[in-house]
């Protein structure tokens, strides 16, 4: 028979009925009442502690009701109740974002935020965000300026003068010529696209193979960002081929745009045919009408130097005579997000003044991380970039500091072997280019691999790695020096 207040496990053992319990809960008044929760009040303020006893007290009262507390439990868990509000208070007042420590030797790993940024950038930053700027404001004349007067003379430096300024010695006659190739920020790739349609073919048609209608992350299309641009999409050839004899047969006298999509994400193999960059620069200027390319990764850097192919750098379609060049700024580049403009002078300055530029225009702090990025460039000071560093990295010398990482853990639980494998760049860049590497392969007695992985992510820093064939793999590529530390700590308290 069971009474009002009590029920019988299967034990035979009395326990509390739901009601009796959650009679026992304090009310939100009396957890604040607590000298600790007053305390708590006092660091954290009234409110946020009213939410959070509230938050605790509602997951007891989901535990009772789904009977995973007895009179015991309950007991266990009141006794801990300031602990469960101040963890609470911690959780909701902490950050969100935060720093983790890449080992899946994924360079440009979208998920966890693309390009690292060298610590110029990052001291630049600090600078400019700390203290008023003169980010608008012309010193020399003391009158208003432009904010991407910044950025654009590097850009000339690093793209104009490379591009045209071949063959002019004198400092003087360059500083004459005016350039050609200028450069605009917005703030990220797509916006860049967008921008760039929509200054240029609003209302007209676009050229553009069926074999580069991509699709990049979170499900954006190019066909999608094109009809938001205004313009309208005139697809030519076939999947796996396409002429230069298709898009001229395509020319009507409402096309504005040729435009070329680098498939930086994918590859088609086997029968296929892609008009060269060449014939459709011929194309465009026996037709009078401007080509465009959207490179998305947009390496400055030639990484034919360090043995990746298959990834046009930006002053591959200029000294081309493309017209204009698309590509982000998180990427390749190893600089902040952003979306980079380049090309014919007279169709940037079109663009400028677009009034759809300053809706997708960035901030200081974009353009100070950018400036210094640029100026690591400008000085060949390469590996002052971390991606560039990272991509640069051999596969010898990464397999030393895994072997002295390895050597640091002692843990007689823990199988720690170094193994051959491959660092891959990511981002949506050269996707069947790879870079050899070492790799630390760990097992852990009682542990399987998935579980090791999430006790990895759930360490403070977190470290994510990759789990494959029932281990977990660390590539150190990815992995700062300044890291190791860390990752033997993790490793060793994880396993202890």
């Amino acid at each position: 028979m069971r009474s009002s207040f009590s029920s019988w496990d299967n034990l035979g053992v009395k326990t509390a009925a739901p009601s009796e319990l959650f009679r026992k809960l304090p009310s939100v008044d009396d957890v604040m009442h607590l000298p600790a929760v007053r305390a708590l009040a006092a660091s954290y303020g009234h409110d946020s502690v009213v939410d959070a006893a509230r938050l605790v007290l509602a997951r007891l009262r989901e535990e009772i009701a789904s009977g995973l507390l007895d009179d015991d439990a309950l007991a266990l868990a009141l006794s801990g109740l300031v602990g469960g509000v101040e963890n609470q208070l911690r959780q909701a007042l902490s950050y969100s974002l935060r720093p983790v420590i890449n080992a899946t030797g994924v360079i440009l790993h979208t998920n966890l935020g693309r390009a690292p940024l060298a610590e110029a950038a990052i001291e630049h930053i600090r600078e400019t965000a700390a203290s008023y700027s003169n980010l608008e404001f012309d010193l020399a004349a003391g009158t208003r300026g432009k904010r991407d007067v910044h950025v654009d003379r590097l850009f000339q430096r690093l793209l104009d003068e490379e591009v045209n300024g071949r063959g002019v010695t004198s400092a003087e006659a360059r500083r004459q010529k005016p350039p050609s190739v200028s450069t605009i920020v917005v703030n990220n790739n797509a916006a860049a696209v967008l921008l760039a349609l929509n200054t240029i073919a609003e209302g007209g048609e676009v050229i553009v193979s069926r074999g580069e209608l991509v699709e990049i992350g979170g499900s954006f299309r190019i066909p999608d960002v094109m009809a938001k641009s205004g313009a309208i999409l005139r697809e030519v050839g076939t999947t796996n081929r396409t002429r230069t004899s298709d898009y001229e047969g395509a020319i009507t006298e409402r096309t504005r745009l040729l435009l070329r999509v680098h498939r930086s994400n994918f590859e088609i193999t086997g029968f296929t045919g892609q008009a060269s960059t060449g014939e459709l620069v011929a194309l465009a200027r026996r037709r009078g009408i401007p080509l465009m390319e959207d490179l998305g990764s947009g390496a400055l850097l030639d990484l034919r130097s360090i043995g990746i192919g298959g990834e046009p750098g930006v002053l591959d379609s200029l000294r081309s005579s493309v017209d204009i060049v698309t590509y982000s700024g998180d990427k390749l580049l190893g600089g902040p997000q952003a979306g980079l403009i380049s090309g014919s002078a007279e169709l940037i300055a079109r663009m400028r003044s677009n009034s759809l530029f300053r809706a997708l225009r960035v901030d200081k702090l974009i353009y100070a991380a950018l400036e210094a990025t640029l100026l690591a460039y400008a000085r060949r000071d390469h590996d002052a970039i971390p991606t560039l560093r990272m991509m640069r990295l051999s596969k010898e010398a990464i397999g030393e500091r895994a072997e002295a990482l390895a050597a640091q853990v002692n843990a007689p639980k823990v199988k720690l072997e170094v193994i051959d494998g491959e660092s891959i760049l990511g981002g949506g860049a050269a996707p069947s280019s790879v870079l050899p590497t070492r790799l630390l392969a760990l097992t852990c007695e009682g542990l399987r691999a998935d579980e090791l992985a999430a006790r990895l992510r759930g360490s403070e820093p977190p470290i994510i790695a990759r789990v494959d064939e029932g281990r977990v793999l660390l590539d150190l590529r990815t992995v700062s020096s300044g890291q190791d530390a860390a990752v033997v700590a993790a490793l060793s308290r994880i396993v202890a």
